[in-house]
């Protein structure tokens, strides 16, 4: 049976489990943190702007905030992970855990064949929840 991996994942934590087959559990693959995404906006910028060239009176200003774009990165992170796992056929099957606003990040920066593994999206933040916990909330819906 194929390896599906679990990514349990929010802005600024992801635990990533691998599931060999049914009732066999979760085992931790591996943990990534992500402290920007933790930071206030005015932690996350500099004193002053950038140099980027602009005619007088444009006034050209980044309307993302800072925090989003950390996010936008650790997903952008994560992917390359799945992106990577996937071409040394570490996994043949992906579930993915994250809220929904960061679940639209994660499935906005996945390449198309890893998006195509991905069998099941949870959007819950679980990244809080103990192993056996995870297990069971997760086992009954997705078939672990």
């Amino acid at each position: 049976m194929a390896i599906t991996w679990i990514l349990v994942a929010n802005a600024s934590l992801a635990k990533l489990y691998a599931n060999y087959g049914p009732n066999k559990g979760l085992k931790l693959v591996k943990e990534l943190i992500h402290p920007e995404s933790r930071q206030k906006n005015k932690d996350l910028v500099t004193d002053r702007p950038g140099s980027i060239q602009s005619s007088p009176g444009s006034g050209y200003e980044s309307h993302t905030p800072p925090k989003t774009q950390a996010a936008r990165a650790f997903a952008q992170e994560l992917a390359q992970e799945f992106y990577q796992g996937r071409n040394n056929n570490a996994f043949g099957r992906a579930i993915l855990v994250a809220p929904p606003a960061f679940m639209g990040m994660l499935n906005a920066v996945m390449d198309g064949p890893t998006a195509q593994l991905v069998t099941d999206r949870v959007e819950k933040d679980y990244t809080k929840t103990a192993e056996p916990d995870l297990a069971v909330r997760l086992g009954g819906s997705i078939c672990l």
